[in-house]
């Protein structure tokens, strides 16, 4: 009895390593695309079509994938991050991530689509990261969601717009506001909402 239930931790305890791991890899393209105002800045064009060629190169990919072709290096990527809810389908996270930050940087001045951004990859990427390593306090209604995770994506992206901004009152209403979205049960499509809403309330304020 004593071997079945240590085993059965055993199981358990390598699930759970192997989510940690996927969301650490998963969430690390999300805090790299933070360097995409940068390359804005100097190279507005070329990383707009970069974008674009990306998330239609991605996407073939994935529909090959799905039909048994494997697509050197895309494949193995998206395997390794996805989750175990993407499972044979179509890993939709990428699609949305860059679609978030094109439209940011489409449709908003610089400074604004910055901070759009940087609440997408340090906000949303903190606050999966500290959930899944210490989040123990699940908030209502958000389908395991945490209250760390929360506050981490509150702080990441407090610091992060206050490095643009250089005002403590933006940061903490962009902060706040990232954070409800960030909480609700979105899925992937939180990808494309944080970094639009976010450009928009800077924008305005």
């Amino acid at each position: 009895m004593m071997s079945t239930n240590n085993a059965s931790y055993g199981i358990i305890e390598r699930q759970r390593l192997n989510s940690i791991k996927k969301e650490l890899f998963r969430k690390s393209i999300h805090i790299c695309s933070s360097i995409t105002p940068l390359l804005l800045n100097y190279y507005r064009i070329p990383t707009l079509i970069l974008l674009i060629t990306g998330v239609l190169l991605y996407s073939l990919s994935e529909l090959l994938r799905l039909k048994g072709i494997q697509v050197p290096l895309i494949s193995k990527v998206t395997e390794t991050a996805a989750r175990k809810r993407d499972e044979n389908k179509f890993v939709l996270g990428p699609v949305t991530l860059v679609c978030g930050i094109f439209c940011a940087a489409l449709f908003f001045p610089l400074e604004n689509a910055a901070l759009g951004i940087f609440a997408l990859a340090f906000g949303d990427g903190f606050a999966s990261l500290i959930g899944k390593l210490i989040g123990k306090v699940p908030v209502p209604g958000a389908r395991g969601k945490t209250v760390a995770g929360s506050l981490a994506c509150f702080f990441a992206v407090f610091c992060s717009t206050f490095f643009i901004c250089k005002s403590t009152s933006i940061s903490f209403l962009l902060a706040f506001c990232t954070m409800l979205i960030e909480v609700l049960p979105l899925a992937d499509f939180d990808n494309i909402l944080i970094p639009v809403v976010i450009s928009s309330i800077s924008l305005y304020l």
